[in-house]
């Protein structure tokens, strides 16, 4: 269903009974609503929680930002690079406040703050702008963008921007599964068929990839959440693949470093992805983190 939030159209999915309490889910980079797996939505409305999934800006269904123009990325990367001041058509802290303002559309006055990879991210931010609105936050394959912490290889970063063969879905869909062949779980891996057609059904859904490279702009130019995070205060559980080539491991030790009280949940085998199996491992500790809050 589509709502409005932060004064733009935003694509909304929930399950589960309303007066539960609310998990909201944030997903990562150039992603849509429907990348949650039902082994992630499906344990928690057993559980007794709402939940909330929701394709973020310019991403899915939600609000495309197409007049604010195509960026250079590359450009883009050295000026980082350089230590120069990014100028993103938009910021993690508005994607933060859209997040919010799903809340405020649906009568959620807290949640559970779930967000995963770039969805980390804008979870950090929501929790800092809006402390009395997180029951919990939990950051999977995510991190703090500290100076100095591990980056995807040159290797993997020539597939994730590799383009397709042609425009044809054929072709798009195999270069996204030559891509989650690279970053997946090595310890978990999805059968091909089941892979390909996840991928298909995204394609066939929406395919943005222009609302992708802003979002990576966004990413790249939040320049100081690695010390705002200090002052989260929010239960937190930070989880991540130790096999993650995309986003390594220490990125994600780092955020449970900065958070006072938080704890870090390493999952061997466990690569950039949310494959079954690797859900699996994470999924009982995570959980137990947020019924602990309602015992």
């Amino acid at each position: 269903m589509k709502i409005k939030a932060n004064g733009i159209s935003i694509e909304v999915q929930e399950y589960g009974a309303k007066e539960h309490p609310a998990v909201l889910l944030i997903m990562g980079l150039g992603m849509q609503l429907i990348a949650w797996p039902p082994t992630v939505i499906e344990p928690l409305v057993q559980s007794g929680f709402r939940v909330i999934t929701f394709d973020n800006r310019d991403i899915g269904l939600s609000q495309h930002f197409d007049h604010m123009g195509k960026p250079n990325i590359v450009w883009a990367s050295i000026k980082r690079k350089l230590g120069m001041q990014i100028k993103p058509p938009y910021s993690l802290q508005d994607m933060a406040a859209d997040t919010l303002g799903v809340m405020d559309a649906l009568n959620i006055s807290q949640a559970h703050i779930v967000g995963v990879s770039m969805g980390g991210m804008i979870a950090q931010r929501l929790a800092c702008a809006a402390p009395e609105r997180i029951r919990s936050l939990t950051c999977i394959m995510s991190s703090s963008g500290a100076p100095g912490l591990p980056e995807a290889k040159a290797a993997v970063m020539r597939v994730l921007f590799n383009r397709p063969a042609s425009n044809s879905i054929e072709d798009i869909t195999a270069h996204y599964v030559k891509l989650f062949n690279v970053i997946g779980s090595p310890a978990f891996p999805v059968e091909p068929q089941l892979l390909k057609d996840r991928i298909r059904l995204g394609l066939e859904r929406n395919h943005h990839p222009d609302g992708t490279l802003r979002q990576m702009l966004a990413i790249g130019a939040d320049r100081t959440r690695h010390l705002d995070i200090a002052r989260i205060t929010a239960p937190t559980l930070v989880v991540h693949g130790l096999e993650d080539v995309l986003v390594p491991q220490e990125n994600g030790r780092d955020i449970a470093q900065r958070i006072k009280g938080s704890r870090f949940v390493g999952i061997p085998g466990m690569g950039h992805d949310l494959a079954p199996g690797a859900v699996a491992e994470w999924l009982p500790e995570f959980l137990k983190h947020i019924q602990h809050e309602h015992a």
